[in-house]
């Protein structure tokens, strides 16, 4: 996993240094560093709020499409957390950094999130089976 995020790490590194040479060397804007962060994160944060809201307001049309905007929200901040232990267990030698332990982590939460769905889905067969034994009462009762 160290090899992945060192790897990962070249990358924005070198995408760093051509924004870098685009943007001050070619288009002649001589921005700072933080000049640069604040205008790049920026653009991805606004790209990204706009992804997730059309994904969001169509799931919201779904039956259960708030536990899914739900879900998916927690997903995502589960493989921050996970990753970031996982890092900071490679800075501080605690614990061995893997990229195994970073998938049973979220496997951990995948399987207690499905366990709560199927006792959601349970209790709303329950209701939808009383509810229909209920209204064959009533018709018997006429």
């Amino acid at each position: 996993m160290k090899e992945g995020i060192l790897f990962l790490v070249e990358i924005v590194n070198n995408i760093h240094d051509m924004l870098i040479m685009i943007l001050n060397d070619i288009l002649n804007l001589q921005m700072t560093d933080k000049d640069m962060h604040f205008w790049i994160m920026g653009v991805i944060g606004m790209v990204t709020f706009a992804a997730v809201y059309m994904i969001s307001k169509w799931l919201a049309k779904f039956p259960f499409g708030l536990h899914l905007i739900a879900f998916l929200y927690t997903l995502t901040f589960m493989f921050v957390l996970v990753f970031a232990i996982e890092i900071q267990q490679a800075i501080t030698s605690r614990g061995n950094m893997e990229f195994i332990d970073a998938i049973i982590g979220l496997w951990g939460y995948i399987v207690l999130f499905l366990v709560y769905a199927g006792v959601i889905l349970f209790s709303i067969l329950v209701k939808m089976l009383l509810k229909k034994g209920k209204n064959k009462e009533d018709d018997l009762n006429i």
